[in-house]
């Protein structure tokens, strides 16, 4: 459950953008961000790498917009973080940290953390939600580059990215080597 609450600045963004505009919507990504941090600040826990890369983000996008008066138009604005985020993830892959990795330690016991299969585990779900963001964007840039494609083929689009990636996340633990990740 971790890892879902991790996207709430992104959920934030969404609700907010379309309702006051992108400033606001990027401002409030932001402000839920730093929340995350905060929390596992005071919980003792290390950053994420999916929340830094969020405050970052959010905080980066925020400041430009706010220092250039800029506001993205929806489907540019939406573009610019579903993009960010697959960034994040692609990052933590590359780094040979893959994101899920910090959350799946907080569930499983830590004789298991070093072992390939939990490592693989978690490699193989990054992956899904990487491919699962590339979708989102892909979406996006098709709905802002072709206004006369309905907006409701990028909710559909997002939708089951989102739930694919989620139940992907749930089912391939229990079929993996470990049976424990995220």
């Amino acid at each position: 459950m971790g890892i879902l609450f991790a996207f709430a600045p992104f959920v934030a963004f969404a609700l907010v953008d379309r309702v006051s505009g992108s400033f606001s919507g990027l401002l409030a990504g932001a402000i839920v961000s730093v929340g995350l941090l905060a929390r596992d600040m005071f919980a003792g826990r290390a950053p994420k790498i999916l929340e830094l890369g969020s405050v970052l983000l959010f905080g980066g996008l925020a400041l430009y917009a706010g220092l250039t008066g800029t506001e993205f138009a929806i489907m540019a604005g939406r573009l610019l973080v579903d993009g960010g985020l697959l960034l994040i993830v692609l990052i933590s892959l590359v780094a040979g940290v893959p994101f899920t990795l910090q959350y799946a330690r907080e569930q499983v016991p830590s004789e298991l953390w070093g072992t390939p299969a939990f490592r693989q585990t978690n490699v193989v779900i990054t992956c899904v939600w990487a491919f699962a963001f590339a979708v989102i964007t892909a979406a996006d840039a098709l709905l802002l580059l072709r206004t006369d494609v309905p907006r409701h083929v990028g909710i559909w689009v997002i939708v089951a990215a989102i739930v694919g990636a989620v139940k992907f996340t749930g089912w391939y633990p229990e079929r993996s080597q470990t049976g424990k990740a995220v």
